[in-house]
This record gives C-alpha cells, sequence and structure tokens, in this order.
C-alpha cells in the first residue's frame, strides 16, 4: 500500500440501474480510474486529499461493441480535504457510456451450482400434543418485546441497514458490503433527512 496525495474526480453517470459513480484520480505517478464502491455516497466534483492505494493494475471490459482498457487502482482509504465543481474539460474526460460496475460485477460473478435433490424425510413417530390450555408466562420483557408494534417501513430499514440499524444523528456506512446494498443505504439516507458529510465520511441527520 502507498499513501499518496492526489485530485480524485467523480462523475455521476445515469445507467439502467440507476446513478452511479465514476472516478479519475491524478497523482504525482499517474492517473488512475477508480471504480470502488465507496464513491456512490459522493457528490459529483473534484476532491483533494490523501489517499491510500492498496493496488495497481489494468483492467478491460466491453460495452457498445468496443473493448475498453484502463488502469485502476484500488483505494483502501482517503482522506479529504475540500471539493470543487468539476470543468467542462474534465467532464468530458469520462465517457457517457461506461459500464456500471455493477454490471461489470455481475458479469463476472459465476453461475450458481446446481441444487441438489433433498432426501425423502425419514418417516417418525408422531408424539401426542400437549392439552390445550393457558400457556406458562412468558419471562420479563419478553413478551412485550415479541408483541412490539413494527411497521413495514422499520423492518424493511432494519433489514437494509444491517449491522449499522438502528441509525443515530451519525451514521458512518460500511463500504465494504455490496455495492447494490451500498447504493439502496445512501439513497434511504437521503430520503430520511441525512446528508454526507466528507471530510468525515460519515452521515448526519439535518
Amino acid at each position: 500500500m502507498i499513501t499518496i496525495p492526489g485530485q480524485l474526480a467523480i462523475r455521476t453517470i445515469s445507467g439502467r440501474n440507476g446513478d452511479f459513480n465514476v472516478g479519475r484520480l491524478a497523482t504525482s505517478i499517474g492517473e488512475f480510474v477508480i471504480k470502488d464502491a465507496l464513491l456512490d455516497q459522493y457528490h459529483e466534483g473534484k476532491y483533494r486529499g490523501d489517499f491510500v492505494i492498496a493496488e495497481i493494475r489494468p483492467s478491460y471490459y466491453s460495452t457498445g461493441g468496443r473493448l475498453v482498457v484502463e488502469i485502476r487502482a484500488k483505494l483502501d482509504s482517503m482522506t479529504l480535504d475540500d471539493l470543487d465543481h468539476l470543468t467542462a474539460e474534465e467532464t468530458a474526460t469520462f465517457s457517457s457510456t461506461e459500464l456500471d460496475p455493477l454490471e461489470e460485477e455481475r458479469s463476472q460473478t459465476p453461475p450458481p451450482e446446481p441444487a441438489r435433490k433433498a432426501k425423502a424425510p425419514t418417516p417418525t413417530r408422531s408424539t401426542p400434543k400437549p392439552p390445550a390450555g393457558p400457556t406458562a408466562e412468558a419471562p420479563f420483557g419478553m413478551s412485550d418485546a415479541k408483541h412490539a408494534p413494527t411497521t413495514d417501513a422499520t423492518s424493511g430499514d432494519a433489514e437494509l441497514f444491517g449491522t449499522v440499524w438502528p441509525l443515530g444523528e451519525t451514521v458512518k456506512l460500511d463500504t465494504t458490503v455490496d455495492r447494490q446494498r451500498l447504493r439502496a443505504q445512501c439513497a434511504r439516507l437521503g430520503e430520511l433527512g441525512y446528508s454526507l458529510d466528507f471530510r468525515q465520511q460519515v452521515w448526519n441527520r439535518t
């Protein structure tokens, strides 16, 4: 890994799976394409800061009948100082036909193995059911928790955010989750009134 100062230009592109972000990192040792999932948190613009690069490698993909070859850098982390708008020249360095990294990942995922046939269940003797009657009282607090009212939105958010749930006034997302889930989390935080502090890399309720 190396840590190097540079400028990261992020462009938001609209694709068939929704908006996605791609980046160009300009440094003293060269310019690299960035397509890490963590970019999907950020607004379009150019960010200056220090970048920890874990890997630099050639990559290629085909789109629109053409083969695209690029040198990519994989970011381990970054510390951002300021944000500015992209110029027309900087915007032009990005192709409007960029392949969504989500589609690229899907094309590289091997097909699932065919499911094996389940064995027939072994017959078991039936046991007599206990007589109907009042059930034993649940331990203190268990009954209330089990029957606590929940809304569909709350249940859905809990599933979406996983270990980040419940949300506080400040939320730091786990950018190692799959790309589609991270995008959904960012969109949902915006709907719930959060905004990204790009310097601290956390979402704050506004």
